[in-house]
């Protein structure tokens, strides 16, 4: 019997581990990609909070499938590029926890900088059914025309969640 709990309490563990490794990684990686695209981070990292606990909250209920950074020009509002991590609940893996920040940088160096005065946003989305969060709102995401989306892979993931990293930019 003690067996049993042992191995629930474990598996409790490792899932709410993971939950937050993914996390915290998912928001550093979106920061790191702000600050090395020549943005300014500091409305991210003010906002920390309240992305963290919404992004902690939808990838808890399974309800996270995309986090996007949006870049966009404060004037007209048009898109200029966006960075997407879809969340894969069927990562297998072998329990380790990892992110890979190289191939980050290395698709920011073929991706450009974004042009000066760009302004960023993070979006979230979850499927039906995910459960309200202080501090967010519903949204539209820009309109990707005339973009073409292109994979970056795998680039966080621990025990059963991974972390899919694309971009977008103009064809």
């Amino acid at each position: 019997m003690s067996s049993t709990s042992v191995n629930v309490n474990v598996t409790a563990y490792t899932a709410a581990h993971t939950i937050t490794h993914v996390t915290a990684n998912i928001l550093n990686q979106l920061k790191d990609i702000i600050r090395q695209i020549g943005l300014d981070p500091s409305q991210f990292t003010n906002g920390w909070a309240i992305n963290e606990r919404g992004v902690n909250a939808w990838l808890s209920s399974r309800h996270l499938t995309r986090i996007t950074l949006e870049v966009y020009n404060p004037t007209s509002g048009a898109l200029v590029t966006r960075w997407d991590i879809d969340v894969n609940y069927a990562y297998g893996g072998d329990g380790t926890l990892w992110a890979d920040k190289d191939a980050i940088k290395y698709h920011i160096q073929k991706a450009g900088l974004s042009p000066a005065g760009a302004q960023y946003r993070l979006v979230c989305t979850v499927s039906s059914g995910a459960p309200k969060v202080e501090g967010w709102n519903d949204t539209e995401l820009r309109d990707t025309g005339g973009f073409q989306r292109l994979g970056v892979g795998s680039t966080i993931g621990g025990a059963g969640v991974a972390g899919e990293t694309s971009y977008w930019t103009k064809r």
